[in-house]
């Protein structure tokens, strides 16, 4: 144990209850992180973290309850307010100034100034230098433009930031979701150094093995409410698992037997100028065909050709034997074929839009009238397809950009489904979203599958992409490198291998 670790918590807080228009988002909960240590708060989507980590720095007021911070009672009016009473969060999207530089990040609304009132630019320079050396990251230089660097060193200079104000209480928000391995250790190495100087860390994440390889202790939320908290060594993972969700996900992967029917798409020779190149692969009926690869190997890129969004310079498609040009996303939708984005927020749901809108969009034909939409026909299907998804809301005409991620995944599943296609693509149906929602997409691909449609899965996730998956292609740097089916004897290092393009022998 770690010689700062007290049993007085840095921050404590209790009783916080936080409601938003027809959403009770947090219910007299309880958090207390403690020096030395890191506490790793779990939960499914939509179980209050992001609300809490909102209320400890400042942005929302609590409805009710108490912070305490070093034994005092605390207001967090303002984000000013909770950075200087020492609590610092780093983001999986790191809120910093891409336009400004390493320097002016780190030190922004605390900058040293000389005897006249005016930045001292110089001993900026220096103090800046001094905090990236003593985190191990020397190798920024304080000069450089925030934007011209990658997400790993945009979080070590968040680190750098919360040094200077020599913050006490470090959040860390999914910090490890678009790192690599080596970025990711070297992550770790540095919350070895914050615990070392008696910070007390928050750790938030989807990833089990992250949590159990840094924390100490553990907080549990469901729903609002926190349900369990202790020591992570007195605790197994499945019994995290049945306090997150309320229930044991025994079958992670409840993939059912399917016997595959006739071909529903063909892809001959599809090549795209600087993407992919000799694309071929047929699917069937009822089967769910997984496209493995490490980021980069041009999954997506084919699969947004396939659905209009970008065009391949040669190539053929057929659906349901019928050669298919597809130009648009619309003429896509027409043949049948429909597709998922990776970025939900961005490219799958409208923000702004409520549940029952975003469901009914791409199905107006069938929701309209002579020109006019039929409100209740819109209802009728989006409740249809919501209750099928096990979609969490407090009513459909809740707005979208209130939900969760995986809630917000289920209502693009559920928009798609609404257009009865033939070929549904899921492009990293689970990426960022907990382990309970994640068990409910895949109980919904199986039930999919088992009505016949066509699936295909773009996953870089090997559990899902073995556990869900009838035969599995594995592509490189744009080419389609190997096709095995999945049986019993698949070993995963056999894909992994193929990925990324170690010989057998290695």
């Amino acid at each position: 144990m770690n010689s700062h670790v007290s049993q007085e918590p840095k921050i404590a807080l209790s009783g916080i209850s936080k409601s938003f228009p027809g959403v009770r988002a947090l219910h007299q909960v309880s958090l207390e992180l403690y020096p030395g240590q890191v506490t790793a708060l779990i939960g499914e989507n939509g179980a209050g973290k992001s609300t809490l980590v909102k209320t400890m720095t400042g942005i929302y007021q609590p409805d009710e309850g108490e912070i305490r911070v070093g034994g005092n009672t605390v207001t967090l009016p303002s984000p000013h307010d909770a950075f200087q009473a020492g609590i610092t969060a780093i983001h999986q999207e790191t809120v910093l100034f891409d336009e400004l530089s390493v320097a002016e990040n780190i030190f922004i609304g605390h900058a040293p100034k000389s005897r006249f009132g005016m930045i001292d630019w110089r001993r900026m320079q220096e103090r800046a230098t001094t905090l990236l050396e003593d985190i191990g990251a020397a190798h920024i230089s304080p000069e450089t433009r925030l934007k011209d660097l990658g997400i790993a060193n945009k979080h070590l200079v968040a680190v750098a930031r919360a040094l200077s104000i020599n913050a006490e209480i470090v959040i860390m928000d999914e910090p490890t979701a678009a790192l690599s391995h080596k970025e990711i250790d070297d992550l770790f190495e540095l919350v070895e150094l914050l615990k070392s100087q008696g910070k007390a860390i928050l750790f938030i994440s989807h990833k089990f093995d992250e949590i159990y390889r840094i924390a100490d202790r553990y907080t549990v939320f469901r729903d609002g409410e926190m349900v369990g908290k202790g020591l992570l060594s007195e605790i197994s993972q499945d019994e995290i698992v049945k306090m997150m969700v309320g229930r044991s996900v025994d079958q992670v992967f409840p993939k059912t037997e399917v016997t595959a029917g006739e071909e529903v798409l063909k892809v001959s020779g599809y090549s795209h100028p600087t993407e992919f190149a000799d694309i071929g692969f047929s699917l069937r009926k009822g089967e769910i065909l997984g496209f493995y690869g490490l980021v980069g190997a041009g999954r997506s890129e084919i699969m947004q050709a396939l659905f209009g969004i970008t065009k391949p310079s040669k190539g053929a498609v057929r659906v349901d034997g019928e050669v298919a040009v597809i130009r648009s996303p619309a003429e896509a939708i027409e043949k049948g074929i429909v597709y998922v984005p990776e970025d939900r927020g961005k490219q799958g749901a409208v923000i702004g839009l409520p549940i029952f809108q975003n469901v009914t969009l791409p199905s107006l034909k069938a929701t309209s009238k002579n020109g006019f939409l039929r409100l209740a026909e819109e209802y009728r299907l989006a409740r249809e397809y919501s209750e099928r998804l096990d979609l969490r809301a407090a009513s459909l005409d809740q707005d979208v950009g209130n939900l969760s991620g995986g809630n917000q995944q289920k209502v693009v599943i559920a928009k798609w489904l609404a257009t009865k296609p033939k070929v549904i693509i899921l492009d990293e149906p689970t990426k960022g979203i907990d382990i309970g929602s994640k068990a409910a997409v895949h109980e919904f691909m199986s039930e999919l599958a088992g009505q016949g449609l066509a699936v295909i899965m773009v996953s870089s996730e090997l559990p899902e992409i073995m556990g869900m998956s009838d035969r599995i292609i594995v592509m490189r740097e744009g080419r389609i490198v190997s096709e095995v089916e999945n049986n019993e004897d698949l070993k995963a290092e056999v894909l992994v291998r193929a990925a990324a393009g170690i010989g057998e022998e290695a």
